[in-house]
């Protein structure tokens, strides 16, 4: 395993590399097909750079645990956007995730639905490319002298176009109150109906998802309020108002509770533990009760109804089940021979995949960086 500990380190590796290299950050988020090559680790480069809490910005070294970054944050009463999901207990992984394989898979959570995900809070990348050369772009240096959005290019591309070595961030205040209005015992179709009405009304839902089986094995629909505690509770009162009449309304105000609810539905822990293949499947809302129905296993409904989680029996081909439909489906949590056998990620239409090649072989001409893991 190559270890640098700063960025020219990093580059040297990168530059002087006569094989494959498998960029490796905290070892939590085994998402993609399997890489072979020399391990490449990021955990070197670690530590805040530049926290401006008035500024609502911060600027970190790649390898940073989220953890570090969390604590930092809520000293100064404030927090990362996007709700970052924590993949550990889904894909049975250990280790602490980094604030650089969060921006690599472009992780988010519930809260995307008003938040948006990752890359919409991302405001600067400082990188090393597959020649070793170290690449800036947005933050702090705001001139894009390559003529692409590399910010935006680096969230999602799973470290195939170049190894993270620092990152910018745009931050928001913490909230000081959040509720929870919950509907019990809805179907899938109704629930999407009822989560919709929600998202579309003023009263700024932050966060809306539906399981077929709570914990007591009947349906439950949540909606998330968050604010300052007069402006939560009006409401949570006007939109249980709304929704009269689509089933058993209440209001969950303890913080405890609420806390707990949504990383449930953060971390997709209705599916810890449990044999078989996880699949994430992105659709608009309305298409979520048909691709949930046509998936044939368990389900959890988040964003609304736009993002259907699906658990099936193991080396289950989810597309080839749900046959055409409007959007992408992801593997995400599945054994090797699943993940090396099946396309992890949506098949790209092929002027698309030769847009994605061609920026590939630009940022890295001798396809060493996760060679694979995104076919």
């Amino acid at each position: 395993m190559l270890s640098p500990v700063d960025e020219r380190e990093m580059s040297e590796a990168v530059a002087g590399a006569e094989g494959p290299l498998r960029l490796v950050g905290g070892g939590t988020r085994a998402i993609g097909r399997p890489v072979v090559g020399e391990g490449l680790s990021t955990a070197g480069l670690a530590g805040i750079e530049l926290y401006e809490p008035g500024a609502l910005t911060i600027v970190v070294k790649a390898g940073t645990p989220l953890a570090e970054v969390q604590v930092a944050l809520a000293a100064e009463n404030q927090r990362l956007p996007f709700e970052p999901m924590d993949h550990r207990g889904l894909l049975g992984t250990e280790g602490d995730p980094t604030i650089g394989g969060l921006v690599a898979v472009n992780v988010s959570g519930p809260r995307r639905v008003q938040a948006g995900a990752c890359r919409d809070s991302l405001i600067g990348v400082r990188f090393v490319d597959g020649r070793g050369t170290v690449v800036k772009n947005g933050g702090r240096v705001m001139k894009n002298v390559t003529g692409y959005d590399l910010v935006k290019l680096m969230a999602g591309s799973h470290g195939t176009l170049g190894v993270l070595t620092e990152v910018a961030f745009k931050v928001l205040p913490g909230v000081e109150t959040q509720a929870c209005v919950v509907i019990n015992g809805l179907s899938n179709g109704a629930a999407v109906a009822a989560m919709s009405r929600a998202l579309g009304s003023p009263f700024e839902v932050s966060g809306a998802a539906h399981t077929p089986a709570g914990v007591d094995g009947h349906p439950v629909t949540m909606l998330r309020l968050e604010g300052f505690a007069d402006s939560v509770a009006y409401r949570s009162a006007k939109l249980k108002e709304l929704l009269a009449g689509d089933g058993e309304i209440t209001v969950e105000t303890d913080p405890v509770r609420v806390a707990a609810a949504w990383q449930s539905v953060r971390d997709v822990e209705p599916f810890h533990g449990r044999d078989g293949d996880v699949w994430r499947v992105s659709v608009k809302p309305s298409d979520g009760p048909d691709i949930a129905a046509r998936a044939g296993g368990d389900v959890l409904f988040d964003w609304g109804g736009g993002l259907v989680w699906v658990l099936v029996a193991p080396g289950t081909d989810l597309r080839a089940q749900l046959g055409d439909f409007a959007g992408h489906a992801t593997l995400i949590r599945a054994r090797e021979e699943t993940r090396a056998s099946l396309p992890v990620f949506q098949p790209e239409p092929a002027p698309v995949a030769a847009l994605t090649e061609g920026l590939r072989r630009q940022f890295d001409p001798k396809g060493i960086l996760n060679p694979g893991i995104m076919s």
